[in-house]
């Protein structure tokens, strides 16, 4: 077997079972040995941040890595951006990356470049293949290094004539070992002693797997804590995964800027950190600490990646908690006419169907999609965790193919979708049960709010600079040039026609609603 069909094949037996690839002549071994391992799904990205976003949220909702396939370095770098998100999401990937034949890079030819250095910042494990015998024992070791650490990238460079290389002697299949875990001792009684003194309790919920923060366990104990201790519970801003809708707590997402932030969180005279960071402001903001809360009224009770909701339902189980007896929360309903974010939340909470998945991406209609969701049928959201823009629509992707028979709703705007447009090509390829809803503002929405704060003017230049109208994009005739079905809604009657319509079909609909 060529070292190629060796890596893809031990790849296949340590449980990875989808490909994101956008190859180019250093990885054409690779594509030919993809014949050989049956079981291995290749799906094509016909641009790499869709790739490495898809595989982002593949990872989200199948707890386990995705592979990419990629082009020298400056193809890895087109994906980065979405494996910065996927870092922050803690979610596990495994990166391949071909390179130019070992004997070639001598010659510094004009694709290459320094591939490690350009891995490490969104890797927490990076390794060279040094030989075709060196294949197996490297894609063993990246998918349990992925799975290390709550969840990580991995990422493997495969010089191509390594790729093409005989294996003289098969390596035998040995079974991988398991990541070995954190810490996870938790005291819960000196944890209790802690929380008990608070008079204004604050638990911040962070958002990833079953376990998280943001999981159902976790959410309903917290519920618990705060109905006895007359305290507040938050999600984190931007959580990779969250459990919403009926039969849950309804806790808003903690305010993006500064000011509505402080107002929640200066309250508490304790912020109890239940798998989410230390709260800071996403920009620095002159008059704001960066740091929202001192660390003197900080407690930890379970960093990223831990069970969460163990350790809550542990504490309140000592606390004598009583059974959460929240009420479910109200449907909005849409204003008629005319569409605005919130009447836009409203069709879209009222349409959700049971066990959808949600992605989300843009503050037009993302924060207000959340607060209007909690009386929605049960789903899971999925945010932009680390902030690069681009992210919504291949992370729906992912999230269609690792979970097929959930339906997939992207909440997207504008400006953003189209870092990663060619993902449209893909749903339609792959016939994905993706519904794709455009805010179509026709500008940088979140820009512009930046610079209106404290009531400055938007000066003309900066008006420009932040405008989509001139030409607008047409995003029906777009998606139909991508294969994917598409209207265009304008009202909240129209948009709830169309997408009660979207939904009941078996592959990608995108809907733009004009705002």
């Amino acid at each position: 077997m060529s070292g190629a069909s060796v890596l893809l094949k031990a790849l296949r037996e340590q449980g990875v079972e989808v490909c994101f690839a956008n190859p180019g002549t250093t990885e054409l071994d690779l594509v030919r040995a993809m014949e050989e391992v049956p079981g291995l799904r290749c799906v094509v990205g016909l641009q790499e941040n869709v790739c490495t976003g898809a595989a982002d949220g593949y990872g989200r909702l199948a707890g386990k890595p995705a592979a990419t396939l990629l082009h020298l370095g400056p193809g890895f770098a087109n994906g980065i951006a979405n494996l910065h998100n996927a870092r922050r999401a803690r979610t596990p990937i495994v990166n391949i990356i071909g390179d130019h034949a070992s004997w070639h890079l001598e010659c510094d030819a004009p694709l290459t470049a320094d591939i490690e250095s350009l891995a490490r910042p969104v890797s927490g494990w990076v390794r060279r293949i040094a030989s075709a015998q060196d294949a197996a024992g490297a894609a063993r070791s990246a998918v349990q290094a992925s799975l290390a650490d709550g969840g990580q990238g991995a990422t493997l460079i495969f010089p191509a004539d390594f790729q093409a290389e005989n294996v003289a002697q098969e390596p035998a299949d040995a079974a991988a070992c398991d990541a070995v875990p954190g810490s996870d001792e938790f005291d819960a009684a000196a944890a209790w002693q802690q929380l008990r003194r608070a008079k204004n309790p604050l638990f911040l919920l962070g958002g990833g797997g079953p376990s998280s923060g943001l999981g159902g366990r976790a959410q309903i104990a917290a519920a618990r804590l705060c109905g006895l201790l007359g305290g507040k519970a938050y999600a984190e801003t931007f959580p990779a995964r969250s459990e919403r809708g009926r039969g849950l707590p309804d806790f808003d997402r903690l305010p993006y800027f500064p000011e509505p932030a402080r107002a929640a969180l200066d309250a508490a005279d304790l912020v109890v950190l239940v798998g989410a960071l230390p709260p800071v402001t996403y920009f620095g903001y002159a008059g704001h600490p960066s740091r929202l809360v001192p660390q003197e009224r900080l407690l930890m009770l379970a960093a990223p990646g831990q069970d969460a909701a163990s350790r809550l339902e542990a504490l309140a189980e000592l606390a004598g908690a009583p059974a959460a007896g929240f009420a479910p929360a109200a449907l909005p309903q849409a204003a008629p006419g005319v569409l605005t974010p919130q009447s836009i939340a409203a069709v879209v909470a009222r349409a959700l169907p049971e066990d959808a998945i949600v992605s989300v991406e843009g503050g037009t209609c993302g924060y207000p999609l959340y607060a209007a969701s909690a009386g929605a049928a049960r789903h899971t959201v999925l945010t932009n965790t680390g902030g690069a823009i681009g992210q919504g629509l291949p992370v729906a992707m992912g999230a269609a193919i690792a979970c097929p028979d959930r339906r997939v709703v992207a909440v997207l705007s504008d400006g953003s979708t189209q870092y990663t447009i060619q993902t449209l090509w893909s749903l339609a390829h792959e016939n994905l049960p993706v519904t794709v809803l455009i805010a179509a503002n026709h500008q940088y929405a979140i820009l512009r709010n930046e610079l209106r704060r404290g009531n400055a003017v938007l000066g003309e230049r900066a008006a420009e600079l932040t405008a989509l109208d001139r030409p607008r994009i047409d995003w029906v005739g777009l998606a139909s040039s991508y294969g994917v079905q598409a209207s265009r809604a304008a009202t909240s009657e129209e948009l709830a026609a169309q997408l009660e319509s979207a939904l009941r079909q078996p592959g990608p609909v995108l809907i733009e609603m004009a705002l």
